[in-house]
C-alpha cells in the first residue's frame, strides 16, 4: 500500500457540528457553528473557539452557554451560523427564523430546532500562546423526545447528527452502528 504526503492540515475526521449559543449583554442570542469542540470530562466540554467571535464575547459576559448538536433537517441554518458573523450582522440569529428559550438551568438560550443541547456554565477560559479554549461545566442535557429511545437515551439512528469533513468541507450524517464499545476488541484481551 502506497502512502502520499498531504502536507500540514487538520486531518481529523469526523468532527462534530456544534452550535454554540449565548446571550450577549443586551440579551441578544449570539450563535455560531463550531467543529473544534470535544468532551473533556464526564461533565465538561471544551470549545476551541477564537476570542474574537461575538458568541465567545457573549459567553464571557454572561458566564453561560449552550452547545447543540446540529442535524440534517437544520443543516442550512447550522451552516449559516458558521459563515455569518455576529460581529457584523446584528440580526444573525433572527434571520434564521429559529426560536430560543432560556434554559431552566443556566442563563443561556436553547435553540429549540436542534434536537440535543448541553446547557453549560462557564468553567474557565484557557489562553496560552497556542490555545484559546472555552471550557463549560455541563449542568443539564435536554433532548427532543423524537430522538430518544424507550430508555430515554439519545438514539444516534434517530438523531441524524451532522459530521463535518475538514478534508473536502462537506457535511455527512451519522447513525449506522457497526459495533459495541468496550466489546468489539474484547477478544484481543484474551491473547
Amino acid at each position: 500500500m502506497a502512502r502520499k504526503d498531504l502536507g500540514k492540515q487538520p486531518a481529523l475526521y469526523p468532527m462534530p457540528v456544534l452550535i454554540v449559543a449565548a446571550y450577549d449583554a443586551a440579551g441578544t442570542v449570539q450563535a455560531m457553528n463550531a467543529a473544534w469542540g470535544m468532551i473533556c470530562d464526564m461533565d465538561k466540554i471544551a470549545l476551541f473557539i477564537d476570542e474574537d467571535h461575538a458568541t465567545t464575547k457573549a459567553i464571557r459576559q454572561t458566564g453561560a452557554f449552550t452547545v447543540s448538536l446540529a442535524d440534517r433537517p437544520h443543516m442550512d441554518a447550522a451552516d449559516f451560523f458558521g459563515i455569518a458573523t455576529g460581529n457584523r450582522m446584528a440580526d444573525k440569529f433572527a434571520r434564521t427564523g429559529y426560536h430560543a428559550e432560556t434554559s431552566a438551568h443556566v442563563n443561556a438560550p436553547v435553540i429549540t430546532e436542534f434536537p440535543v443541547t448541553m446547557e453549560c456554565e462557564l468553567a474557565e477560559v484557557v489562553e496560552t500562546e497556542n490555545l484559546h479554549a472555552v471550557v463549560g461545566k455541563i449542568v443539564n442535557v435536554s433532548a427532543d423526545e423524537k430522538v430518544l429511545d424507550e430508555k430515554d437515551k439519545v438514539d444516534p439512528k434517530k438523531l441524524d447528527a451532522l459530521i463535518f469533513d475538514q478534508f473536502q468541507s462537506g457535511y455527512y450524517v451519522s447513525g449506522e452502528q457497526v459495533g459495541k464499545a468496550w466489546n468489539a476488541g474484547k477478544d484481543l484481551m484474551k491473547k
